[in-house]
């Protein structure tokens, strides 16, 4: 497979249609099989029918709807048509869509009759065209036109992925082929995927996370099974259902799926689960490994403007449950000092990511690309321009690296320097709260106090125990200073727990 893998790395992307055997299925649904003789054909009519429709090349498509499969396939068509897709994540509302469509100046949109509907209720402008996909993906098979594979180059821009925006405006990812081809084969080779892998894809593929479930293992020449799930039960049912050997998540989706039952026979297909999207508590971390004591767990860190940076290796995951690993295939990362040398071992720093999975900057946004984006410090083998992520991470003396917290969140009491989720996995270690969001408040007497959001395991409210274990268990400036109990928390549109919104609410 590694060969293969290999083989693919130099590739453009929509030759990811071309991975697997030719009658090996490919993507699985309500509706049937498609195998990746069919996945070609049908990725190079639509590769076709999209430049029917006046689109030149480097014109950006959105799509924007739950995972059909011509949302799943639409990366592969506009790659191979030489266009630049725009996924738009079905959760974001009428607002953040017009603003991402007219940000990217996508030519073309494509949903569903309700999200358009929706757009028109709100009465914003935009310069895309409209179609209904009901009406668009028959037309797509019904063309007797077809696109063969491309020979786009490596650099050529095949995507932009917007960010949530919980913290402003979402902001566009430029993607080339080869990040998003190199992305694949990188996540490939380290999960160890083949063919007779089935992947459940549960994320939001207009997530960078999401999006790979498909395309690393169309990469290994596995299935993948879009799914949209209402309920955390649901997920464990298709689980089941589809005998799924690699499941993905966020840490928000990881203790719902804590919560509710695992018959053996959801268990027992499952190959590997992976995290990223957060850091996973230990207690979660633990609980999950005794429950799926067969299934590899992939601890990992990345960041959209470079896709994936780490992997712990699952051998080591018992062993060190807090770390996030070392960097994955085709990436260099370094943990380095505020003047710019590397960071001792121990000793806290910035990760900084270099190589080809680096994206290519914001789109039409210079001043944000130039404070991302820059050049490689003089510790970096890698000497091209690199991200900055603005996280903090250590290094330990196996090498191993653990996240600590983005230096914005850090919280200052008495002069400590507090990582918010320090405070987050103590609260879930205590073994009262289920889920938790720590932030810090201007405070007269110790410069911030920490308040405690929180979701109680069960209905219990126990806060004098909860306060009660903090003050046994931790230095005394680590204490909240106050908690705030909430049944349920908001999440942003890729899953994760929203963290500006939860503050925003407890402080207004």
């Amino acid at each position: 497979m590694e060969l293969q893998l290999q083989q693919l790395a130099s590739k453009p992307l929509d030759h990811l249609a071309l991975a697997g055997e030719i009658h090996a299925p490919a993507l699985i649904d309500k509706a049937g099989l498609i195998s990746f003789v069919e996945l070609d054909q049908i990725v190079g009519k639509m590769a076709a029918w999209l430049l029917s429709q006046d689109l030149t090349k480097g014109d950006r498509v959105a799509s924007w709807g739950p995972k059909s499969r011509l949302t799943c396939l639409m990366p592969l068509a506009c790659a191979r048509a030489g266009l630049v897709h725009v996924p738009i994540n079905p959760a974001l509302k009428a607002l953040q869509v017009a603003h991402i469509l007219n940000d990217s100046g996508a030519r073309l949109l494509i949903a569903g009759a309700a999200r358009l509907q929706n757009l028109c209720d709100h009465d914003v402008s935009f310069p895309a065209k409209v179609l209904d996909e009901a009406d668009v993906w028959p037309d797509m098979l019904a063309g007797r036109d077809t696109l063969a594979p491309s020979s786009h180059g490596p650099d050529m821009l095949a995507a932009i992925l917007y960010t949530s925006g919980s913290t402003g405006r979402p902001k566009g990812v430029m993607l080339s082929h080869q990040n998003m081809m190199l992305g694949a084969v990188s996540v490939a080779t380290y999960l160890k995927l083949g063919a007779d892998d089935r992947t459940l894809c549960v994320l939001p593929l207009a997530f960078d996370y999401g999006q790979n479930q498909l395309l690393s293992t169309w990469a290994a020449g596995g299935a993948v099974v879009p799914f949209d799930y209402l309920l955390p039960r649901d997920v464990v049912k298709a689980v089941a259902r589809y005998e799924i050997t690699t499941l993905a998540g966020v840490p928000p989706l990881w203790v719902q799926l804590d919560e509710v039952p695992w018959p053996t026979e959801a268990i027992a297909p499952l190959r590997r689960l992976t995290n990223s999207g957060g850091r996973l508590p230990v207690p979660l971390v633990n609980k999950m490994r005794a429950r799926f004591p067969l299934a590899d767990l992939y601890l990992m860190y990345g960041l959209t403007e470079a896709f994936r940076s780490t992997y712990l290796d699952p051998a080591l995951v018992d062993q060190f449950p807090d770390a996030v690993g070392m960097a994955i295939p085709f990436t260099e990362v370094r943990i380095v000092r505020p003047d710019g040398r590397e960071a001792e071992v121990g000793e806290p720093g910035e990760l900084v990511h270099g190589g080809p999975l680096v994206a290519q900057g914001y789109w039409q946004d210079a001043a944000r690309t130039a404070e991302r984006f820059r050049p490689a410090p003089s510790c970096m083998a890698y000497q091209g321009m690199v991200v900055w992520s603005g996280d903090t991470l250590v290094r330990d003396v196996a090498g191993l690296l653990r996240f600590v917290g983005r230096d914005d969140e850090m919280i200052k009491v008495s002069g400590n320097r507090i990582s918010p989720t320090e405070i987050e996995e103590a609260a879930i270690a205590s073994k009262h709260v289920a889920e938790a969001v720590a932030f810090g408040v201007a405070d007269d007497r110790l410069g911030q106090a920490i308040w405690l959001v929180a979701r109680p395991v069960g209905a219990v409210q126990d806060e004098p125990g909860l306060i009660g274990w903090f003050r046994r268990e931790m230095p005394s400036h680590m204490v909240p200073q106050r908690i705030i109990w909430r049944d349920a928390f908001p999440r942003n549109p890729n899953g994760k727990l929203d963290r500006v919104q939860i503050r925003n609410e407890v402080l207004a």
